[in-house]
């Protein structure tokens, strides 16, 4: 997907763009697209120090409420191809496991396909794409200055784990127990019905290990833990997948490590007219990795945020996103906490195995914006032995 024309300049006269977005995977897109929605006049500039299609280290699963967002921002057709998917398989340390339907569609979609069909409709929208790596960054006052030459009202950090805006607003990467490092890899579906795994093991705990089907014959695989765990850099990652996967092995060319910053150690979201969306700003789920609802939705709210208050956007975008995520965020943190004591995510396994409505609340914890229920807490709590 080639870049774009040149940014144009707004009513104002003293900007180049209105909405500079850095990074275009789907916390970017979603900003872009959100704040075309609202005022299609408005000049958005998307940057990417890559050009699309591009492969993206990620378990590749879209959960509905991702799905509720693209709804949200007006985006057809981004699972076309991609069959949804139900079935869903928790295994934990010790054997016990949970087999059930999901309420709700999920898809696995790569993200060489999906973050494309997302650029490909903000640059259909209105906004411009340019391949460029962002090195500078400087607050104006009425903007803020990108590579000392391009001057927006707002600037949107969505650009990863990895930001560059994040580490030139001076906010340091999250700690190495606030941080997962995983490697996914595409192997060999496995036989039988599709579903989802997820099978978290003791090795590096914690620790999971997952297979994806796509639905093209192949599955996404991978393993991820916390940082801290990983005591000899990416060969033991990647052995350990390979020791998970007897058998089917991961083809070694698609094999990539990536950084997760979780959200139990989240930077604050806004300095000034700068604002972080998506990993960026540590929207990782630390149950289990999901990030591109938190994307969708950040990018969504910080796209909103710039078009409403353009002038101050940092006070609405905190709003936004508490009401959106505040009591969710929560819940997953002090639930990732108990967590890492093994016997009570057994628990939390074998009572989502004899309760469907355990399994729901797990299922939207994981994939969606949950909470934990005090009913199934105490099911948890029962199923609960200590080693």
């Amino acid at each position: 997907m080639a870049a774009r024309g040149a940014p144009g300049r707004t009513a104002g006269g003293d900007v180049d763009c209105d909405v500079a977005v850095v990074g275009a995977g789907p916390a970017g897109a979603a900003a872009a697209l959100a704040a075309l929605r609202l005022d299609p006049s408005r000049s958005v500039l998307l940057l990417d120090k890559a050009a699309f299609p591009r492969d993206k280290a990620c378990g590749d699963g879209i959960g509905p409420h991702a799905g509720d967002e693209l709804g949200l921002l007006g985006v057809p057709g981004a699972f076309d191809g991609y069959p949804p998917l139900r079935r869903l398989r928790i295994r934990a340390p010790g054997g016990a496991q949970a087999v059930g339907e999901a309420r709700r569609d999920n898809h696995v979609v790569p993200r060489a396909v999906f973050d494309a069909r997302l650029v490909a409709t903000a640059v259909a929208r209105g906004a411009r794409l340019r391949t460029e790596r962002v090195r500078s960054l400087r607050d104006q006052g009425r903007y803020v200055v990108v590579n000392s030459r391009l001057r927006a009202r707002v600037v949107v950090g969505a650009d990863g784990a990895n930001s560059s805006v994040r580490r030139l607003l001076g906010v340091g990467s999250n700690p190495p127990g606030h941080l997962a490092i995983a490697v996914r890899g595409y192997a060999p579906a496995p036989p039988g019905p599709p579903e989802q795994l997820i099978d978290l093991v003791e090795a590096g705990w914690p620790a999971y290990w997952w297979s994806f089907p796509v639905g093209d014959g192949r599955a996404n695989v991978g393993y991820g833990l916390v940082r801290h765990g990983l005591d000899d850099g990416r060969g033991q990652l990647y052995g350990r997948l390979a020791r998970l996967l007897p058998g089917r092995p991961a083809d070694p060319a698609t094999l990539r490590a990536h950084h997760l910053p979780l959200s139990t150690h989240r930077p604050p979201p806004a300095r000034g007219r700068v604002l972080l969306a998506g990993d960026a700003a540590s929207l990782v789920n630390p149950l289990t990795g999901e990030g591109i609802y938190y994307a969708l939705a950040s990018g969504r709210l910080a796209g909103t945020a710039a078009v409403l208050a353009p002038d101050a956007p940092g006070g609405l975008y905190r709003r936004l996103l508490r009401r959106e995520l505040g009591g969710h965020l929560a819940h997953t943190g002090v639930l990732a906490r108990a967590g890492r004591h093994v016997p009570l995510t057994a628990a939390a396994v074998a009572a989502a195995a004899g309760s469907p409505a355990v399994f729901d609340t797990l299922v939207e914890l994981g994939l969606g914006r949950g909470r934990m229920s005090a009913r199934a807490l105490a099911r948890i709590l029962a199923a609960y032995r200590p080693r």
